[in-house]
């Protein structure tokens, strides 16, 4: 795994673990850990996994937002779904061997209403929609995801 990974997944640890309300502290936090890191990567980090500021009642803290789920993950995402099926039930999203539980958890992060949740395997996601009525809505969204990836490799 990239140092970038393993330090990103510690911020996103972190962040789930402890009440953190400024960089500085996560700098800390992170160096307690063995992770040296500078503002300005941080920075980069923070945008790369959605990572906001917001108020709470003991004041202001970092998050992972529910919303934005992270410009680079998001730009992953889109090459590691190969094909989207579905029935009158469910959804079946294939990704390449291996990524299907980060395909899953990326897609339960997305908090979609029409998902009820999702089950991964090696590389075949089953995906259970609130309702059945939501299933085209949920082919295209996958589908367009598959499609913007395409697009942004072209030449």
């Amino acid at each position: 795994m990239s140092s970038k990974l393993l330090r990103q997944n510690k911020i996103k640890e972190i962040l789930q673990k402890f009440h953190v309300d400024s960089q500085e502290e996560l700098v800390g936090l992170l160096r307690q850990e063995g992770i040296e890191i500078t503002q300005a990567t941080l920075s980069r980090d923070f945008s790369d996994l959605g990572v906001i500021r917001v108020r709470a009642e003991e004041g202001s803290r970092y998050v992972i937002s529910h919303t934005e789920t992270g410009s680079q993950v998001y730009r992953l995402i889109r090459y590691e779904i190969l094909a989207v099926g579905s029935n009158e039930n469910c959804l079946v999203v294939r990704t390449l061997a291996g990524r299907a539980q980060g395909v899953g958890h990326f897609i339960d992060r997305l908090n979609k209403t029409e998902i009820l949740g999702t089950i991964a395997g090696d590389d075949t996601i089953l995906v259970i929609p609130a309702s059945v009525r939501f299933i085209p809505d949920l082919v295209r969204f996958f589908n367009s995801l598959m499609d913007e990836g395409e697009e942004t490799s072209k030449p």
